[in-house]
């Protein structure tokens, strides 16, 4: 099944001829469609991101003002959030390929991340803290490249950014929602820390729910169903007689030729891309509002998100996923500038919301298209989970370096040296994925 942004009344119909048409000229391109599976995954992120921003959206100011720590401890703790899931990426992505059953294999993840949250209500302090986001994001490591397969699987090939925009969009609704309602409880209950702990719990678990229940058992080892008239029932009775070949899975797939290139500009620019915490505590040192205001900041990142991520997706599917990934850390330099510019206050933070937006509309997403693009069928999920990986590590090692340099030359200094080192990588990265960049005749890049 397929559902269709737009106002045309057949989807199928509609479908089929984005492949074909009766003059044969060119198909049409603006007809956009998404399988009901990425809605149901959509709707599952967006419980899920309820339940983890929320949290992550009071933890910089919970570490360093309710627990009084230090930026290196917060540095550390958002290194762990960003990274730590890299440790268990390829073994989900690993296991989705090799049991061809990538729902279950998230389903695990989705469910490690919903018990860690209770964590959070039987204790506090540093290191109940660091176990709570390290036990969340070892399940976010397991649950994404599966889920990510399993979009990948149900969606036509020259669909796929579209369907990551579209996925991304729902989860980053919750993205948005997590925070707004972790602002609201702090505003009716100043220290309701522990109101935000059950109700991320309560949202954990009915996004869990929803996924056990509704999302079907797709078996990526099967081939995808075509698009187009279904065919006549002698035939579909003789295909379904015949079994399906299973090919062997493939390493060299995942770890050279153009993936390798792949991954080492994810992990050049992944170093150079600091926690958004980081940034949100930048904007409120030289604005010095209010705490209670604080979450908001990751609802206007996440808006902006929801604004870019459909027609950068598209975008993406049009004039080259690679190009789009690459010109997307321009935004991420922008808000680096912008944050450090001596420009209004308000001006600043509206601005460096947009482009943090931006950026991750054009590179999540984006990414994972590109690695699905470049590998087979039977490595999908590990392809996706290597590229996930790499972005996760440097990212580990980037907040934790940022921290330190927070500590040693200021917070100002601090982004000066982030954003010089990114005007140096952005081209480099540029020269690096070159064969992506060139267009070719029938090829998405």
């Amino acid at each position: 099944m397929y559902i269709s942004f737009s106002n045309k009344p057949d989807p199928d119909e509609e479908a089929a001829a984005a492949e074909t048409t009766t003059d044969g000229k060119k198909p049409r391109r603006g007809i956009r469609t998404v399988s009901s599976t990425v809605i149901s995954l959509g709707i599952v992120s967006m419980l899920t991101d309820i339940s983890s921003e929320s949290v992550s959206a009071i933890l910089p100011l919970y570490i360093t003002s309710v627990l009084g720590l230090s930026a290196v401890a917060f540095g550390f703790i958002d290194g762990l959030y960003q990274g730590v899931s890299a440790l268990v990426r390829i073994a989900g992505g690993y296991a989705s390929d090799r049991v061809h059953q990538p729902k279950w294999i998230a389903f695990i993840g989705y469910g490690l991340a919903a018990v860690a949250r209770i964590g959070l209500l039987v204790g506090t302090g540093f290191a109940m803290i660091t176990a709570v986001v390290t036990a969340d994001r070892i399940g976010k490591g397991l649950r994404t490249a599966p889920r990510d397969a399993l979009i990948t699987a149900t969606s036509r090939p020259d669909n796929l950014g579209t369907s990551f925009g579209v996925h991304r969009t729902l989860d980053n609704i919750g993205a948005a929602i997590g925070p707004l309602l972790a602002f609201f409880i702090l505003l009716l209950i100043p220290d309701g820390y522990h109101v935000i702990f059950v109700a991320s719990l309560a949202s954990a678990m009915i996004g869990l729910a929803i996924l056990g229940i509704v999302v079907p058992n797709v078996r990526t080892d099967k081939p995808a169903a075509p698009v187009g008239p279904d065919p006549a029932p002698a035939e579909a009775e003789t295909d379904a007689a015949l079994p399906a070949p299973r090919k062997k899975f493939d390493w060299a797939v995942v770890t050279t030729g153009p993936m390798r290139r792949v991954l080492a500009a994810a992990g050049i620019l992944g170093l150079l891309t600091i926690g958004d915490g980081f940034v949100y505590l930048f904007l409120q040192a030289r604005s010095d509002f209010a705490a209670q205001w604080f979450p908001l900041m990751y609802v206007g990142t996440n808006v902006a998100f929801l604004a870019f991520a459909i027609p950068l997706g598209r975008l993406a599917d049009r004039v080259g996923r690679a190009r789009v990934f690459v010109v997307g850390h321009v935004g991420l330099l922008a808000a680096y500038v912008v944050a450090t510019l001596a420009i209004d206050n308000f001006v600043a933070t509206v601005l460096c919301l947009v482009f943090l937006g931006a950026f991750y509309a054009s590179t999540d997403g984006v990414l994972a298209a590109l690695a699905a693009q470049l590998t087979t069928p039977e490595t999908h999920g590990t392809g996706i989970a290597a590229a996930q990986t790499v972005v996760a590590l440097t990212r580990f090692l980037s907040a934790t370096g940022f921290g330190f340099l927070w500590n040693g030359f200021g917070p100002q200094t601090a982004m000066i040296i982030v954003a010089v080192l990114l005007v140096v990588a952005i081209p480099l990265v540029a020269v690096l994925l070159k064969p992506f960049l060139v267009r070719r005749a029938g090829a998405t890049t």
